[in-house]
C-alpha cells in the first residue's frame, strides 16, 4: 500500500502541474480580451443601449418640438429668401398671413420624426462607439478615440435618417406650402403624399437627408466630445466625482451649445436643398446649380441660433435622463 502511495504522489503532482497551467492560461488569455463594453460604470449591456435609446427620444423629440416656431420660420427664409427677410421679418410676415398658430405647423410630424430619430441616434451611437472600439483594441480606441466618435456617430445617423424621412418630408411640405393649398393636419398630409407619385414619398429626400444630417451628426458627436474633455482638462480638473450633478450637466450643455455652433454650419448647404427639394421638386443637383456658391448659406444665422440653443439642450436633457435612472456620472455624497 505504501508503495502505491508513494506511486500516486507524483502522479497528483503532475495533474496539479497541468491543471494549474490550464488555469493560468485562461486567467491569461480572459485578461488579453479587452471589452469596452466592461470598462464603464454601469457597463454597457443592452439594457443600457435600450434606456439610452429612451434618452435619446426625448432629447430630440422635445427639443424639435420646443423650437417649432424657429423651424417654421427658417425654412420658408430658404424656400422664399426673397419675401422671408430675416428671422423677425418672417415670424411677422407668417402670423400676419396666417396667424400666430402657424408657427407651429407640423408639430406633430416633428415630434414623431425626431422621436424616431433620436432613439437610433443616440441609442446607436452608444453601440458603435464600443463596436468600433474593440474592433480598433484598447491602445488604439484611446489614442484614436475622435475617429471612433465620428464612425460611431455617423453610422448611427444612417439608421436614424430612415427612421426621420418620411415624417420629415411631411413636416417640411406642411410648413412651407402656400396657406390653402396643402393640408395642415398630419392625417391628411400623409393621405395627399402616398397619394401623389411626384412627392416621392416616403423616401426621396433621404439621401439629401443624410448630406446634411450626417456631417451634423458627426460634428454634433466629436464637438460634443472633445469640448467636453476640454472643460475637464482645463477647466473642471478635480476628480469628476467632487462635482455635482448641476456643474456636470452645465458643462454638458456648454459642451452641447458649442457643439451645435459647429453642426449648423457643417449641415446648412444640405438643409437648404431639402427645404427647397419640398417646394419645388427639383432634384439636388438643379437646387445647387441655381442657388448657387452663396445661395445656399440663407437662413444660416437663424439656424446657428436654432440648432446651438436645440443641440445643449439635446444633451442636457439626454444626460438628465441619464442621471436620474443611474447612468451618469457618480458623485460623492455630501
Amino acid at each position: 500500500m505504501s508503495g502505491l502511495s508513494s506511486l500516486s504522489m507524483p502522479m497528483n503532482f503532475i495533474v496539479e502541474k497541468v491543471v494549474l497551467s490550464k488555469e493560468k492560461k485562461i486567467i491569461s488569455t480572459s485578461a488579453a480580451k479587452w471589452d469596452s463594453r466592461y470598462t464603464h460604470d454601469p457597463p454597457h449591456t443592452t439594457d443600457y443601449y435600450l434606456k439610452c435609446c429612451v434618452g435619446g427620444v426625448l432629447s430630440c423629440g422635445l427639443t424639435h418640438l420646443a423650437v417649432t416656431p424657429l423651424d417654421v420660420a427658417k425654412c420658408n427664409m430658404q424656400v422664399d429668401p426673397v419675401k422671408y427677410k430675416g428671422l423677425v421679418n418672417s415670424v411677422k410676415t407668417i402670423m400676419a398671413e396666417e396667424g400666430s398658430a402657424a408657427l407651429f405647423k407640423g408639430w406633430l410630424p416633428t415630434l414623431l420624426g425626431y422621436s424616431a430619430q433620436g432613439c437610433f441616434k443616440f441609442g446607436l451611437y452608444e453601440f458603435f462607439k464600443d463596436f468600433y472600439s474593440n474592433l480598433a483594441g484598447e491602445k488604439a480606441a484611446h489614442d484614436y478615440r475622435g475617429i471612433i466618435y465620428l464612425a460611431g456617430s455617423a453610422s448611427a445617423e444612417i439608421f436614424a435618417d430612415a427612421a426621420l424621412c418620411p415624417m420629415e418630408m411631411v413636416k417640411v411640405k406642411v410648413q412651407t406650402s402656400v396657406p390653402g393649398t396643402f393640408p395642415t393636419e398630419l392625417g391628411a398630409a400623409l393621405a395627399v403624399m402616398r397619394s401623389d407619385p411626384s412627392t416621392g414619398f416616403p423616401f426621396r429626400s433621404l439621401v439629401p437627408l443624410w448630406s446634411r444630417q450626417v456631417p451634423y451628426t458627426m460634428a454634433k458627436f466629436f464637438f460634443f466630445e472633445m469640448v467636453k474633455e476640454e472643460f475637464y482638462r482645463s477647466v473642471f480638473t478635480a476628480p469628476k466625482e467632487t462635482y455635482s450633478k448641476g456643474t456636470h450637466l452645465g458643462i454638458t450643455f456648454a459642451s452641447g451649445y458649442i457643439a451645435g455652433v459647429a453642426c449648423a454650419i457643417v449641415s446648412h448647404p444640405a438643409d437648404t436643398v431639402v427645404s427647397k427639394m419640398s417646394k419645388s421638386g427639383k432634384s439636388p443637383g438643379a437646387i445647387l446649380a441655381e442657388l448657387g456658391p452663396m445661395g445656399i448659406w440663407g437662413g444660416l444665422g437663424t439656424r446657428i441660433l436654432m440648432i446651438g440653443t436645440l443641440t445643449g439642450l439635446q444633451w442636457w436633457i439626454y444626460d438628465t435622463f441619464k442621471t436620474a435612472i443611474g447612468l451618469g456620472i457618480q458623485t460623492k455624497k455630501h
